[in-house]
């Protein structure tokens, strides 16, 4: 599969990096993202909603609400590997418990819970979707926005993000695994500037860094070309 498409504007935050410096810094010389420190507060998300989503969800939440300002866009794609994993364990742990469920902890863990908070506080009537595909969330959720371009949306607005995974499953996950919350937020329109090829790989490869934040050091980095790992898939990028 081939595709193109134009980036016109960017957001991002993860532990300790939230400016734009911070992250060109970051691209220039790429260092381990550590979980431990400080995640940008919210700037945009009025706190009592920001304190019904998990920290990744929340990020993902005002990075979009921060865009949807600055942009008129027409659809919103949100993208996240494990989505709301933390409170479906809460829900899970509860009910092993036998306690009482939280209404509002059951309401927030489906996956569209961060793209719906968007769409509400924004106060914006837009085509949203929720896209879940492992390790190729990030790049599925850019064919969905590729698709939307070329139905004739003009700017659709792309937030790929997570949530730290609960140390209940850190033993059936890689050892590299990312565990950190972060989020990206692309505004893209249809155009030609950097195009994306699927190639066919007989490798199982587990990346140190979410394939969103991979896009993002080489973009920032201006590379002329470079692959992101999938599941199945490596992906070819090439910039014009």
């Amino acid at each position: 599969m081939e595709f193109s498409i134009r980036v016109s504007d960017w957001q991002a935050a993860a532990p300790g990096l939230s400016s734009r410096q911070d992250w060109q810094t970051w691209a220039d010389s790429p260092r381990p993202i550590n979980p431990s420190d400080s995640l940008r507060k919210c700037q945009h998300l009025p706190m009592m909603m920001a304190r019904r989503l998990s920290a990744g969800s929340r990020v993902a939440v005002d990075l979009g609400l921060e865009l949807i300002q600055k942009h008129r866009v027409d659809a919103l794609v949100y993208s996240s590997r494990h989505g709301e994993l933390e409170k479906n364990y809460r829900i899970l742990e509860t009910l092993h418990k036998q306690a009482e469920q939280s209404p509002t902890v059951f309401a927030m863990s489906v996956h569209n819970a961060a793209v719906g908070t968007t769409t509400i506080s924004g106060k914006a009537e837009l085509t949203s979707t929720a896209i879940a595909a492992g390790r190729d969330s990030f790049q599925q959720a850019l064919i969905e926005c590729y698709l939307l371009l070329a139905d004739g949306y003009s700017r659709v607005l792309l937030v790929d993000y997570d949530s730290s995974v609960p140390d209940f499953y850190l033993s059936h996950l890689p050892k590299n695994l990312p565990n950190y919350p972060y989020a990206l937020g692309l505004v893209l329109e249809a155009g030609k500037d950097i195009c994306c090829q699927s190639l066919n790989s007989t490798e199982s490869l587990h990346p140190d860094m979410p394939q969103s934040l991979a896009f993002l050091a080489a973009w920032l980095k201006q590379s002329k070309a470079f692959t992101l790992d999938g599941e199945q898939n490596r992906w070819q990028w090439t910039r014009q």
